[in-house]
């Protein structure tokens, strides 16, 4: 299959890095990506306060992060298209404002599938923002100053996820989890307000031809309907038809998204990427490792907070070593990766992060932060140092640099559709279902078994990473050296491009 023609990044401006203009486009850019950053940490935190104020059992907390992400990671692609077409401000703007309003609907909510609904709405936002806020970047910066413009997003939006935990934490502790959602719509004021006054119009003049809204709208069915079919699993047989139906659904959609984008003139996804083995390997194992990620994460402020009976301002700050080290050691071990290449790294950190899964099923209801939380995710935050810029880099570097932008969004929707699974399958496969998470003698084995599941999913990733990937080194890539904003949930992909979609 003939891939469409490369991406070429136009800019109505040249902006220096440490200009005055330089320094609000990257305030604006910062702000925007943290909208829905933040949000994703902290609504995790908020679960078990949800789920007492709701009144609603598990299925309904699972979908309340997977509607989120079902969105995001379905239309994350055709979100960059549009802002290659039709400017990348003004999707930035429609993006936020958009997302703004979502979240007003969420801080309303009086019943769960209205909650789970505006959380659908807020993916869609998150969709369009977070590819232009990257795009912008790009686009408007001299090219002397876009790799350090690109670092300095970064390093402020990992700053935005250490604080975060605390943030959402403290308001659980003051307020109730409606402020969770009520934070974003000053900000998104505030970054419309930055966008409009100080970031120029980019848009891509090669863009051309229909969007690919058949296979977005066929990803969202697919991935909506097996993550139905998933939760529905935990309480029901295979022979039911709440199980077997969705499955079904999922399988016919899933299969017709590989039709269109086999024949789609302009597809969102061109199948050709994967005929590039080191970009297939490199994505399935992105697949493994962070459905391993998404899925202990959000089972482990759970359980901090059933279990071992932290408040949730200290559930939420008990992850943040795993943000430092991260911020702290990636770039470095993606500098690493460009000298002795990305392969051992990306065999041997998935099992640095497996330890650290193996010491968190040591938690219980006597368990202490120094001694027992803060190893167990402080040596999981070491893995995921170790190879989560290798990772990125090497699904960049192996395509033809033109494409590194769609190759970028590509690893980024791979990781949230894995998180999509993960947090659907796990408490299937546990028994986390129900009142389950209410209950801490009940909760605790499940948890238990569904960390050594994802300990088992870091295994799985770095051996397949040491079979699969392709031995060469990425030496001399910039991409494997780039600094990573410490989201090891969502995906990490920061790319020397931008990220786009079909073309």
């Amino acid at each position: 299959m003939r891939l469409p023609a490369p991406h070429v990044s136009l800019s109505s401006a040249h902006v220096s890095l440490s200009s005055a203009p330089g320094r609000w486009i990257v305030l604006a850019c910062v702000l925007a990506s943290g909208l829905a950053g933040v949000d994703a940490t902290v609504v995790n935190i908020a679960l078990p306060d949800i789920g007492a104020d709701l009144r609603v059992d598990f299925a309904s907390l699972q979908w309340t992060i997977t509607g989120y992400t079902l969105t995001l990671a379905s239309f994350v692609l055709i979100g960059g298209s549009l802002g290659d077409r039709y400017g990348h401000r003004r999707v930035l703007v429609v993006g936020v404002a958009w997302f703004a309003v979502a979240s007003l609907l969420c801080a309303v909510a009086s019943t769960s599938p209205w909650l789970i609904g505006a959380r659908a709405l807020q993916g869609v936002g998150g969709a369009l923002l977070m590819p232009a806020s990257l795009a912008i970047l790009e686009a408007v910066f001299d090219a002397d100053d876009r790799g350090r413009a690109i670092g300095t997003w970064s390093a402020f939006s990992g700053a935005a996820s250490a604080i975060a935990p605390f943030v959402g934490g403290w308001l659980l502790d003051v307020a109730d989890w409606r402020w969770v959602f009520l934070i974003n719509p000053p900000l998104a004021v505030l970054v419309v307000v930055l966008a409009v006054r100080h970031v120029p119009e980019t848009h891509d003049a090669a863009a051309a031809g229909r969007l690919d809204v058949a296979g977005s709208l066929l990803c969202v069915v697919g991935l909506g309907a097996l993550t139905a079919g998933l939760i529905a699993a935990g309480e029901r047989p295979p022979t039911d038809v709440a199980v077997w139906l969705p499955m079904a659904l999922a399988a016919a959609a899933l299969i017709g998204f590989l039709v269109v984008e086999r024949w789609q003139p302009h597809p969102m996804l061109p199948l050709g990427l994967f005929r590039i083995r080191a970009f297939t390997a490199t994505n399935a194992v992105t697949f493994l490792l962070y459905a391993a990620n998404s899925g202990a994460l959000l089972l482990l402020v759970v359980e901090l907070q059933t279990v071992t009976g932290f408040s949730p301002l200290l559930a939420g700050a008990a992850l943040m070593p795993i943000t430092v080290v991260m911020l702290l050691l990636a770039s470095r071990f993606g500098a690493l990766a460009g000298r002795i290449g990305a392969r051992p790294l990306m065999a041997v950190g998935p099992l640095v992060s497996a330890a650290g899964l193996v010491l968190m099923t040591r938690l219980n209801a006597s368990s202490g932060y120094v001694v027992d939380v803060l190893p167990a995710v402080t040596v999981f935050g070491l893995g995921l140092a170790v190879f989560v810029a290798p990772l990125t880099g090497t699904a960049l570097a192996s395509v033809p640099h033109a494409r590194a932008g769609l190759a970028s969004g590509v690893n980024n929707a791979v990781a949230r559709a894995a998180g999509l699974v993960a947090i659907a399958a796990l408490p299937a496969l546990t028994g986390i279902t129900g009142d389950v998470y209410r209950d801490p003698v009940r909760f605790l084995p499940a948890f238990h078994a569904a960390i050594w599941i994802c300990a088992g999913l870091q295994v799985a990733g770095g051996l397949l990473a040491w079979i699969a990937v392709p031995g060469r080194s990425l030496t001399g890539d910039p991409r494997c050296s780039v600094n990573l904003s410490g989201d090891p949930v969502g995906g990490a992909s920061i790319p020397g491009r931008a990220p786009s979609g079909s073309r």
